[in-house]
């Protein structure tokens, strides 16, 4: 039997949101499909997901935010991924300043 070693309960949602990537490379857009306090589990058609990327998505307004997030783990167009701190560190890791994105 698995077990759920997620530090926090998950919820399903069903929300568009952009990748950033790092280098100046057009953001993609993808699907989060549940997210919890930790991570998101995110789908995305047709291409690669860096291992460390920012993730921008909407809690339920029109504002879009920024969260850094790391792989853990890949299947086929889906992601999951943690949440792994300010985005700004992305920044200052040698990714371009974002400016808010409409999602």
């Amino acid at each position: 039997m698995k077990t759920d070693r997620r530090k926090s309960p998950r919820r399903a949602i069903s929300r568009r949101a952009k990748i950033e990537f790092a280098g100046g490379l057009p953001s993609r857009d993808c699907l989060v499909t549940d997210i919890s306090d930790g991570g998101v589990r995110i789908f995305v058609e047709g291409g690669n997901v860096p291992d460390r990327f920012v993730l921008w998505f909407s809690d339920g307004d029109d504002s879009a935010r920024p969260r850094a997030c790391s792989v853990i783990w890949r299947l086929g167009p889906e992601v999951g991924a943690q949440f792994t701190g300010n985005p700004d560190d992305e920044t200052r890791a040698g990714a371009p300043a974002r400016e808010p994105a409409t999602v």
